[in-house]
C-alpha cells in the first residue's frame, strides 16, 4: 500500500482481497492478472509495484489449499506484537535496556511454551502434508528445488 495514494486504499484493498477469495491456484493467478489490468490505467505505479511483487503475493498458491489462510495471514505475529506492546505499556518506563529484553524474552518464552504444548498455528500433521519432495542426490546443492509434484508423508 506504500505505492498507493491514500484515497485509493479501499479500492485497491478490495481488489487484492478478491485475489485471496478464489477457489484454486489457476483462478488466483487469473484474478491477479485482472487486478493488474484494472489498476494499470488509474495507478500505473501501483500496477508496477504489484507486478514486481507477484511471486511474493502469490507464493501461498504453492501450498495445499487447506493451508492458504495460515500461509497468507500474519495473525500470529500481530497477536504476539500486541501482547508485547500490552506488557511493555503496563511497565511504562524501563530502568535499562536489559530489563526490557528480560520482559520481551519472557513473553517470547511463554509463546514458545504454548506452541510446544500443542497450540500451534500450523500443526505437525498440516506441515507433513505441505512438505516438498527431497532434492535428489544427483542434483548439485547450487540448483534450486522447484518440484512439488509429490508431497511425502512423515514416517512415525
Amino acid at each position: 500500500m506504500a505505492a498507493t495514494p491514500k484515497a485509493s486504499w479501499p479500492w485497491v484493498r478490495a481488489l487484492l482481497h478478491s485475489v485471496y477469495d478464489q477457489p484454486d491456484a489457476v483462478s488466483v493467478h487469473a484474478q491477479f492478472d485482472r487486478v493488474l489490468d484494472a489498476v494499470a490505467d488509474k495507478l500505473p505505479k501501483v500496477a508496477e509495484h504489484l507486478d514486481d511483487a507477484r511471486a511474493d503475493v502469490l507464493a501461498f498458491t504453492s501450498f495445499p489449499k487447506e493451508l492458504w489462510r495460515q500461509v497468507w495471514s500474519n495473525n500470529p505475529s500481530e497477536r504476539l506484537n500486541r501482547e508485547i506492546r500490552r506488557r511493555t505499556d503496563v511497565v511504562g518506563i524501563f530502568p535499562n535496556r536489559d530489563s526490557l529484553i528480560r520482559l520481551v524474552g519472557a513473553v517470547l518464552a511463554e509463546q514458545h511454551d504454548e506452541w510446544a504444548e500443542g497450540r500451534r498455528y500450523l500443526g505437525l500433521d498440516v506441515l507433513a502434508r505441505a512438505r516438498i519432495t527431497a532434492v535428489p542426490a544427483t542434483t548439485s546443492p547450487a540448483e534450486e528445488v522447484t518440484s512439488t509434484d509429490t508431497i511425502p508423508a512423515l514416517s512415525a
